[in-house]
């Protein structure tokens, strides 16, 4: 079975940025599933869960420690790697029938749709999901739901660029000013940067990114790089930054902050799901259950300052709240449609 972009619905819908969780699931969904003593058991004959990821090693990698330290006796191993990477790794492994993931998370949300097209995914609703979940937050047939989402915003470095001078919006990037001192992400690599690339395009044009390639930007694969870059000072701003990872940074006291963009900052839906051939199957449900429990959701909002779909789970004071930002939206079909040209247009602009 060979899987390719094209084969993606290009009619279906997407896991919307609603924060306010009261619709039931849709009658086609399987009904919940409880953490029972019985999944435990069965899970640790598994005895492991093989997970791969999309969002940045750091966070996956602890996201696997809490999992094994509830859960003694499961190992959880992770595969990080970019969306589109990802992508391409599992639908290789299947055309092979390689059975090596278990449970998956991607920063772009078409990649569900082929999947579940292609009978890919295991139907499962966590009974979190379930009672705590909007249905825009959950497939219609139960495939996948909101693991997390964050917003794609522009960083800088407070000890190069002082808060009344940091770039506003998007278009702020194309002044001359911040030639040589820019930093970004492909959309070859990530997922993320496909998405944003998207929805930049779709607001200015590609005539935005021929300015924005005449910048000298410093070019990067993975979207959780260039924070990095801001912190060790080595570019002085980012237009797709991603927020999370900038206020962790901020709260240890480094020298970077966050403009939310007035055009609106990009969503980045992240869902996750258990594919119907994981070779730990036991353990693959009972870590998806685990990953959008209120403990789950519970730790990637107060450790990682993601956004959770979860109705039960409160963002920390301090941070900016999530209803006071405005947002772009992606529209799957057409980014579906357009996911090649992006990447190839993008790649001869930028000569990378």
């Amino acid at each position: 079975m060979r899987i390719s972009r094209r084969e993606i619905l290009t009619g279906a819908g997407t896991l919307a940025a609603s924060t306010v969780f009261a619709e039931p699931l849709r009658a086609a969904a399987p009904p919940p599933s409880l953490i029972t003593p019985e999944l435990v058991e069965a899970a640790r004959k598994d005895g492991k869960v093989s997970f791969y990821s999309a969002i940045d090693l750091q966070t996956s990698e602890k996201v696997a420690k809490a999992f094994e330290a509830k859960y003694p006796g499961i190992a959880a191993r992770v595969e990080r790697n970019g969306a589109e990477r990802i992508f391409q790794r599992i639908g290789q492994e299947q055309s092979s029938r390689i059975f090596a993931v278990d449970v998956v998370c991607s920063t772009d949300t078409s990649h569900f749709l082929a999947w579940k097209r292609n009978g890919l995914l295991a139907p499962y609703v966590p009974e979190d999901v379930a009672r705590h979940f909007q249905a825009d937050q959950v497939d219609p047939d139960g495939m996948y739901a909101t693991m997390c989402a964050w917003l794609c915003v522009i960083g800088y470095n407070t000890n190069l660029v002082k808060p009344a001078e940091a770039p506003k919006s998007f278009l702020d990037l194309l002044d001359p000013k911040w030639k040589g001192k820019l930093v970004k992400a492909h959309p070859g690599y990530s997922g993320m940067i496909t998405t944003t690339t998207f929805m930049l395009v779709r607001e200015f044009g590609w005539s935005y990114f021929e300015k924005l390639a005449q910048q000298r930007v410093m070019q990067l694969q993975s979207a959780s790089d260039p924070p990095k870059k801001l912190e060790l000072g080595e570019r002085a701003a980012t237009g797709d930054g991603i927020d999370y990872l900038l206020t962790l940074l901020k709260e240890k006291g480094l020298p970077v902050d966050i403009a939310y963009p007035t055009e609106g900052a990009p969503l980045i839906v992240v869902p996750s799901a258990v594919f119907a051939s994981a070779p730990n199957p036991n353990a693959a449900r009972l870590f998806q259950s685990f990953l959008l429990s209120l403990d789950g959701q519970s730790f990637f909002s107060d450790t990682y300052a993601l956004r959770s779909a979860h109705a039960l789970v409160k963002e920390r004071p301090g941070r900016t709240p999530f209803a006071s930002i405005k947002l772009m939206k992606a529209d799957p079909a057409a980014l579906e449609a357009q996911a090649e040209e992006i990447r190839k247009r993008y790649t001869k602009i930028f000569g990378v």
